[in-house]
């Protein structure tokens, strides 16, 4: 079985009306050529507002069901494509998460994944307004093959790559906004991009399934989200990859090829789940 993923590497502006119109379009196009799984980037409908603590922000968020998962489940069901929807919730007055919903083919709001982990560091202040996910590493059943989705910082954690695996996720889905910001670049920059994709490439490989990371592009404020959204199959090899513009990247996974990688390749077979009780722990003092 044969199933297309499409990527849409995407910039915002500050209408979150024109960034749903633009998600729409893109999608109309990437599903002409073939997509039959979109993921949008994080935060789609927004600026990365996180670069700074303003209060105000917070009126950008909205609930799910609402507004924006009701143009795209109508917009699913015309298409006959799954949606990766990543946006700002609003659970209740002084609650919010960073929230990707998960739209099946026939425009049914399968659920949603909240980020389980969050970041705090300068230009990234996303402890300021997102509670915690509380809902677990989940999956889904589409109708193209059963999927993960967590968000951006998640990426750095195995645990969280591990865990959808086991409920029998056959791809891991990313939405993402990392960039560099100015006084990093010139000496990390390289690095960062490096670290980024190599820790998804081994979550991939470690798996047994394919990754498929989708970033945002272009300046805002002092920091340059700089793309490169790939899909990385289960030898860890990016089999596509975007620059540091808008664009949308295609790439068919056969999950029969990846099955039988699982075969030969049995890590999930062979952990000592015996052994890792102190996984639980902070630290091993």
């Amino acid at each position: 079985m044969n199933v297309t993923l499409g990527l849409v590497q995407m910039g915002m502006v500050s209408a979150p009306a024109d960034n749903l119109a633009t998600a729409e379009r893109l999608i109309r196009e990437i599903a002409a050529k073939g997509a039959q799984i979109v993921c949008l980037p994080e935060m789609f409908t927004t600026l990365y507002f996180c670069r700074t603590q303003d209060p105000d922000a917070f009126d950008l968020a909205e609930p799910i069901p609402g507004p924006t998962t009701d143009a795209l489940c109508t917009l699913a069901k015309e298409l006959a494509v799954v949606i990766v929807a990543p946006y700002f919730e609003k659970r209740m007055g002084g609650l919010y998460h960073n929230t990707a919903s998960i739209i099946d083919a026939d425009g049914t709001l399968l659920g949603k994944y909240r980020k389980m982990h969050i970041p705090q560091d300068p230009g990234f202040e996303e402890k300021f307004y997102f509670t915690p996910g509380d809902l677990g590493f989940r999956v889904w059943d589409t109708r193209y093959g059963r999927i993960g989705v967590l968000i951006c910082w998640d990426q750095w954690f195995p645990e969280g790559a591990r865990l959808a695996a086991l409920a029998g996720a056959q791809i891991l889905f990313y939405p993402t906004a990392i960039g560099w910001l100015p006084s990093e670049k010139a000496e990390l920059g390289v690095a960062q991009l490096n670290a980024w994709q190599t820790v998804q490439c081994a979550h991939a490989v470690a798996n047994g399934c394919t990754v498929a990371a989708v970033n945002r592009v272009g300046t805002e404020g002092e920091t340059e989200f700089w793309g490169h959204s790939f899909v990385a199959d289960t030898y860890g090899r990016r089999v596509v990859e975007g620059g540091e513009g808008a664009e949308l990247l295609l790439h068919t996974v056969d999950l029969d090829a990846q099955e039988e990688f699982r075969r030969w390749w049995p890590f999930l077979r062979d952990r000592r789940i015996d052994a890792y009780g102190d996984i639980t722990k902070r630290a091993i003092d």
